[in-house]
C-alpha cells in the first residue's frame, strides 16, 4: 500500500507559480492537488487530454472554454481534452482542488 501525505509533497515549479503539488502520477493517470490563495489564480492553458476538478475546500471560478461558473466544495467539473481553461480565487478563502488526468498526458500542457 502506498499513502501519500499532500502536505509532505515539495511544491512542483510550474508557470503558474502557484502552490502545485503531484499527488499520483502512473502509466495511465496524474492527480494534482493545487492550492490558490485568495486573489491567486492559474494561467489559461489547454490539456491534451480530458481532465476532470474536484473542489476540496473553498469557492472559486472555473473558465472551461466560453463558460464561467463560480464553484463550491464537493463539485466536480469535467474539463474535456483541448479546451482552453483556467481557475480564478476571487474569494477572502484558500481554495483547493484535485485535478485527474485520464490518460496520462503524453504531450505537454500548452499556456495560452
Amino acid at each position: 500500500m502506498k499513502i501519500v501525505e499532500m502536505e509532505k509533497l515539495p511544491i512542483d515549479d510550474t508557470p503558474h507559480k502557484v502552490d502545485v503539488r503531484k499527488m499520483y502520477d502512473t502509466e495511465n493517470a496524474v492527480a494534482v492537488h493545487i492550492k490558490l490563495e485568495p486573489g491567486e489564480s492559474l494561467k489559461k492553458h489547454i490539456t491534451p487530454v480530458d481532465v476532470f476538478f474536484y473542489v476540496l475546500e473553498g469557492v472559486g471560478i472555473v473558465e472551461i472554454g466560453e463558460e464561467k461558473k463560480e464553484v463550491a466544495k464537493d463539485s466536480l467539473i469535467d474539463s474535456p481534452a483541448r479546451i482552453p481553461h483556467c481557475w480564478y480565487n476571487e474569494s477572502d478563502k484558500t481554495l483547493r482542488f484535485l485535478v485527474v488526468k485520464v490518460p496520462r498526458p503524453t504531450e505537454n500542457t500548452r499556456l495560452l
